[in-house]
């Protein structure tokens, strides 16, 4: 099945609040606990999370991490205002800040100590732009982790799947999730992007039947790259998270096993 673009922006007020009443804790927390899992030694630091929609990742995020502080930046109005709102009844506003923008116009370079991004990619016509704007964003040894809506191979394993995860939800939901299903990527199409970025250092796994994630360190240090190479052949024999606590391990300069 081919892609199939749907809107770039959520600016019905309708639409942002069905999105942030409806409960993603099971995939936001998940999202979470895996930077964690993937990125241990990660502690403190400016994060960036492009497409936050109504903060809860952010506000997941910093309570795991009482150390950073979280850029929500998110191109819907309506989404950044629901945002705000949640932000500040959890008290929070001092850790974290939303923006409405547009992730390509973000200003600057190397502005980040990590970078996280759940379900942006594909609202976006040209993934390209997003992976060359997140490699931009961070700093150098920086963790990132992006995941995502995987597409079926067809539009009735869609609908099968909208009624085995959204039962129950309303009909602007269901019908959301079932178009940004047709709108995301395969596994070959985000391989195929990283390998056009020059971004192979990072790792693509499929956790379950309707979600990749990416993740890894975008700017590599000298010495990480020949300790890298140094340990390629183990690295072949490990899992996703294990590869990328090594990494991640050989990029912040450690010695020993993360593991």
């Amino acid at each position: 099945m081919d892609r199939m673009l749907e809107p770039e922006l959520m600016d019905d007020p309708e639409q942002a609040r069905a999105y942030a009443r409806a409960n993603f804790e099971g995939e936001n927390q998940g999202f979470v606990d895996r930077f964690r899992e993937y990125f241990p030694d990660f502690t403190e630091g400016r994060v960036l999370d492009l497409g936050c929609g109504p903060a809860d990742i952010p506000l997941r995020f910093v309570k795991l991490y009482p150390a950073s502080r979280v850029i929500g930046v998110d191109a819907s109005a309506p989404m950044i205002q629901l945002g705000e709102q949640i932000v500040k009844q959890a008290g929070l506003a001092d850790r974290i800040m939303l923006r409405c923008e547009r992730f390509e116009e973000i200003a600057g370079a190397n502005i980040a100590e990590a970078a996280i991004s759940n379900s942006l990619l594909h609202h976006v016509p040209n993934p390209l732009q997003f992976w060359h704007k997140l490699r931009q964003l961070v700093k150098p040894g920086s963790p990132v982790l992006v995941m995502d809506l995987l597409r079926p191979e067809s539009p009735e394993e869609a609908r099968a799947i909208v009624d085995r995860y959204a039962v129950g939800e309303p009909e602007i939901l269901r019908r959301d999730f079932y178009n940004s299903l047709l709108a995301a990527f395969t596994e070959d199409e985000v391989t195929s992007q990283l390998a056009r970025m020059n971004l192979t250092r990072l790792l693509i796994d499929v956790p379950d039947d309707r979600h990749w994630v990416v993740g890894g360190i975008i700017h590599w240090k000298q010495d990480a790259e020949k300790g890298l190479q140094l340990c390629s052949r183990l690295d072949k024999s490990l899992n996703v998270a294990q590869r990328l606590r090594l990494r991640f391990s050989l990029a912040c300069g450690r010695v020993g096993w993360p593991f």
